[in-house]
């Protein structure tokens, strides 16, 4: 892990028992209110992206708009939203997909994306990976190309890089939280 890394995670505020007992929560706030870390965060994207021809940022309702907002920005390219059902006023897509207890679903607008737009798909941490899943496969019925799916937190021992690995998308994490 390099610097960049190191000192984001540092960053990271752990929360232990919550929302539930035996959860740590990882509380990314005090990164977004670290003026430091926060740049950090976003260089490191902007980093990794730039160069790239890019054509748009997807976010994921709601964290990833924060990122994807500042990364869209520094990349001249364009901010999708991806929103929790509901939430979108025009033409839209949805996507369902499973959570814990049930499910949920996102959606896009149907014109958020020409055919072959170079995509970035933004969050802020892939856990179970569903979110993320279900936001890749609305980007893909468009006909955009998602060059990677990004977030500033892994947590690996539930499976959602994996699970996304394995529908053959690239993932890139600034940081990850191993059986912590």
């Amino acid at each position: 892990m390099d610097y960049f890394s190191q000192s984001i995670k540092k960053a990271i505020r752990t929360v232990p028992d919550w929302p539930k007992p035996g959860v740590s929560f990882r509380d990314i706030t005090t990164v977004l209110q670290d003026k430091t870390a926060f740049r950090k965060l976003i260089d490191a994207f902007v980093h990794r992206y730039h160069g790239q021809h890019i054509d748009a940022v997807a976010a994921v309702d709601a964290r990833g708009f924060i990122i994807g907002s500042a990364l869209a920005y520094e990349l001249n390219a364009s901010l999708v939203l991806v929103r929790k059902k509901g939430k979108l006023p025009f033409d839209t897509l949805v996507e369902d997909y499973e959570l814990e207890y049930g499910t949920a679903s996102v959606e896009l607008h149907k014109d958020a994306f020409k055919p072959g737009d170079k995509v970035v798909l933004v969050d802020d941490l892939i856990a179970t990976g569903g979110t993320m899943l279900a936001a890749a496969r609305l980007i893909r019925r468009i006909g955009a190309e998602i060059v990677e799916v990004a977030a500033m937190i892994d947590l690996p021992d539930l499976g959602g890089s994996r699970k996304l690995q394995e529908e053959g998308l690239q993932v890139y994490t600034v940081c990850s939280f191993e059986g912590d």
